[in-house]
């Protein structure tokens, strides 16, 4: 009769190779037939691997206990880690902050020299004449809302009024181009009669961006025209 069960032998199979190494040999000394009788060197053997199933099961804990020290100490590391990722984040955060002022600043400054400037560049290159200084305002937009338009004015061109809308970019790209038409432009459709477009840059982002301006009705000035 078999004294060791099919599921003893699956729950062996799950345990640790070590301890299944003296566990194994256990098993065949009770599969033994029942009426064989266990001699004196028999028994000392079964105490040998109970020796060692505890031997086993000693190191196995051991390794348990070293396993739960690592995994403790890079939980500590991934929180220092953390730590550090958070101090990073805050500190360009900011950077952005003080980039993001910095690029206001400059683009004000070249707003502000646009104002001065700007009347007598368009005179000379198109014939307008500014009515009254540009500004910078806020226009109720073709939805009802307040939008900023950093270059604003009227001016005459032969003969006819003209109203002026504009933005100033410290770098101009295509992108920038675009965004100045969907945010600026294309909210107040219909609110002028007819508009003249100008964008005021230091540098472009690549040679295309001028041909691109002009090819969507905006002039180009860069500020060393000025």
């Amino acid at each position: 009769m078999t004294l060791v069960n099919a599921d003893f032998l699956r729950k062996i199979e799950k345990l640790d190779p070590e301890i299944k190494d003296v566990l194994y040999p256990m098993v065949e000394v009770l599969e033994k037939p029942h009426e064989e009788s266990v001699t004196r060197i028999e028994f000392d053997d079964l105490k040998e691997i109970i020796k060692d199933l505890a031997i086993a099961q000693e190191r196995t804990e051991l390794r348990l206990e070293e396993l739960a020290k690592a995994q403790e100490r890079t939980e500590k590391r991934l929180e220092e880690l953390i730590k550090v990722v958070k101090t990073l984040a805050e500190g360009q955060k900011q950077i952005r902050e003080e980039l993001g002022g910095l690029s206001t600043t400059v683009g004000y400054t070249l707003e502000n020299e646009a104002y001065k400037k700007l009347p007598a560049l368009l005179e000379k290159d198109f014939g307008i004449q500014i009515k009254q200084r540009l500004i910078r305002k806020y226009i109720t937009d073709n939805k009802g809302k307040a939008n900023e338009v950093n270059i604003f004015g009227h001016g005459v061109k032969h003969g006819k009024e003209v109203t002026i809308i504009g933005e100033a970019k410290a770098q101009l790209s295509n992108n920038k181009v675009d965004e100045f038409l969907r945010k600026k432009v294309k909210h107040l459709d219909g609110q002028f009669e007819e508009v003249f477009l100008v964008l005021v840059t230091h540098m472009i982002t690549s040679p295309e961006v001028e041909e691109y301006a002009k090819n969507k009705g905006i002039v180009l000035y860069y500020s060393y025209d000025f």
